[in-house]
């Protein structure tokens, strides 16, 4: 008898560990909206969690122009790379982007700083599916006379076959702490 009762103490044991608990977990295939995205002719679209990849093609091309790298910057850029700067400055193709940039470097020393990033989506005009990274960044910079300057910059970029092809710089004055 006591045999029997072992015997189906340890049955229920082995029974008990061989039972699969399912469990049912809902994935959805409509993406995330983060957002709404005003088009050109008076319809919007959706803003949708973009492509996270962008995020370290961000960080690498920051990379190249603190080291003034102008070689991996004309690498990175697309044919078509457009910049609308945060003066006011409209640069349009590579090869002028390089020639600005070469201008700067040797004007100034600056140095950013990417203090977050958010990568998204969303479906131009055209209907196609566009990839996009917004990117709050810090730029330090030293004129030729020493004097040094702090901007906090916002970046919104555009990606096209993981190129940097269009960016749209904003900019803000560090804030005045008066004593």
């Amino acid at each position: 008898m006591k045999k029997y009762l072992i015997l189906s103490v340890f049955s229920l044991l082995v029974a008990s560990c061989n039972t699969v608990v399912e469990k049912e977990i809902e994935v959805s295939i409509n993406p995330t909206v983060i957002g709404t995205w005003n088009l050109d002719n008076s319809q919007t679209t959706d803003i949708i969690v973009g492509d996270n990849k962008n995020q370290q093609i961000w960080l690498e091309y920051i990379k190249a122009h603190n080291a003034k790298d102008l070689d991996k910057i004309a690498s990175m850029n697309h044919e078509d790379w457009e910049g609308y700067l945060f003066d006011g400055t409209v640069v349009k193709g590579n090869k002028n982007h390089i020639n600005f940039l070469k201008g700067w470097f040797e004007a100034s020393s600056p140095k950013w700083k990417t203090k977050w990033m958010i990568a998204n989506a969303g479906v131009d005009e055209t209907g196609e599916m566009t990839q996009w990274l917004a990117s709050g960044d810090d730029m330090k910079q030293i004129d030729l006379e020493g004097n040094e300057t702090l901007i906090h910059l916002f970046h919104d970029i555009q990606f096209v076959d993981g190129k940097i092809k269009k960016i749209y710089a904003y900019s803000r004055e560090p804030e005045v702490v008066s004593e």
